[in-house]
């Protein structure tokens, strides 16, 4: 999956636990952790794998269930001690939801499901090729996503994924922009505490 999409499934399952459990929209700083978590898993093992061939494949590390889960945990223990356990929980959901949307898009992409991505260091995932680094292999795999949805040539699961986009965006206003919300109020602060 492409980053926002992590993001996007991230923040609608938030939103989602947010308003159900707490009745109430999500903070600023729990919007930011969730999307952070939900894309953390690609910013460390796409770069190791591509720029510094670290791992053979962008699944390595991050993306391991024996990471992934004591992270979250202890993330959580010191939202939990610091007084922000919603901070905590979104950081874990952000980041746990994850590693089955990768196991999910394997399957749509590639007919199989593929539990070994997650499996590390159990099991590796051999690369599809060489790399030419984290920009040029972005910019080859972008390039390609591009071409396809410009000519209109996305399977429908695809097509569900930009819809999402959508969806995501009318939640996020009826959150009432989060992160956005904090920074206007800061600048209002910062604007009438100067008068």
């Amino acid at each position: 999956m492409w980053p926002w999409e992590h993001a996007i499934v991230g923040y609608l399952a938030y939103s989602l636990c947010s308003h159900l459990v707490y009745r109430r929209s999500p903070s600023g700083l729990e919007a930011f952790a969730v999307v952070f978590a939900s894309v953390l898993p690609d910013i460390i093992d796409k770069p190791l794998a591509w720029e510094f061939g670290i791992f053979e494949s962008g699944y390595a590390l991050a993306h391991s269930v024996f990471i992934a889960i004591p992270l979250a945990l202890i993330v959580g223990a010191i939202a939990q001690s610091t007084g922000r356990p919603r901070v905590g929980l979104a950081f874990g959901l952000g980041y746990l939801l994850h590693l089955p949307s990768d196991v999910l898009d394997t399957y749509f992409r590639g007919g199989q499901i593929r539990f070994d991505i997650l499996l590390w260091p159990v099991e590796t995932v051999e690369s599809t090729g060489t790399s030419s680094g984290f920009i040029n292999e972005f910019r080859r795999l972008f390039g390609q996503y591009l071409v396809r949805l410009l000519a209109g040539e996305l399977p429908a699961y695809r097509w569900a994924q930009l819809g999402l986009v959508g969806i995501a965006a009318l939640v996020w206003l009826y959150d009432g922009a989060p992160v956005v919300r904090e920074c206007l109020r800061g600048c209002v602060r910062i604007v009438t505490s100067g008068r």
